[in-house]
């Protein structure tokens, strides 16, 4: 079988978006094994015990896209972006239902120039919160942080998937992982 482009994927998803209804279900199978690579990169960051496989996360993903209703992506990349802030999103409701949001989590936020953070015991919950308190101040910072982190996009996929130069993404992207941290690093008042 021949390789399947991107273009391809991103013409099934213009379809699915201008009502086709199939074209979801036959743009999955291409990008699947990239959905799985993300889910579980997402899921390494998880306590070693979690319940939840690679191949759960991805399935909760389709379910919440079509859900969710025919969305129109620009392009491949931005189609994975838009995954990968969902399985945050499906972690993070997960975290919240188990209690995960303990006082001071044992979170350890470490900055490494080579990919993004690196963590021991993330709290998700708080990055989550801090997150969505990045998104309030800078949308854009926050964006380029789920897609570099949570679905590990180099900075030229990011750039793609925003439509921003790579220098600017660069920029962003120090700047918000240097913001979160000094967040998610502050003693709360008690």
């Amino acid at each position: 079988m021949s390789r399947l482009t991107p273009k391809t994927v991103s013409q099934l998803l213009a379809n699915w978006h201008a009502g086709d209804h199939e074209a979801l279900h036959a743009a999955i199978p291409l990008v699947y094994k990239e959905l799985r690579r993300i889910a579980h990169q997402n899921l390494r960051r998880e306590r070693p015990n979690h319940t939840l496989q690679s191949t759960d996360l991805v399935h909760e993903t389709y379910l919440r896209l079509e859900k969710q209703g025919a969305v129109e992506f620009k392009n491949r990349d931005h189609f994975l972006a838009i995954c990968a802030e969902l399985m945050r999103q499906i972690l993070v409701q997960y975290a919240r239902r188990r209690g995960a949001a303990k006082r001071d989590g044992g979170f350890r936020l470490t900055l490494d120039d080579t990919l993004a953070f690196k963590t021991r015991d993330l709290n998700l919950v708080a990055l989550d919160d801090a997150l969505n308190e990045l998104d309030k101040l800078n949308p854009q910072q926050s964006r380029i942080v789920v897609l570099r982190f949570f679905a590990g996009l180099t900075i030229e996929e990011t750039a793609r998937a925003t439509g921003l130069s790579p220098a600017t993404v660069k920029r962003h992207w120090e700047t918000a992982r240097l913001w979160l941290h000094r967040q998610m690093n502050e003693t709360p008042l008690q």
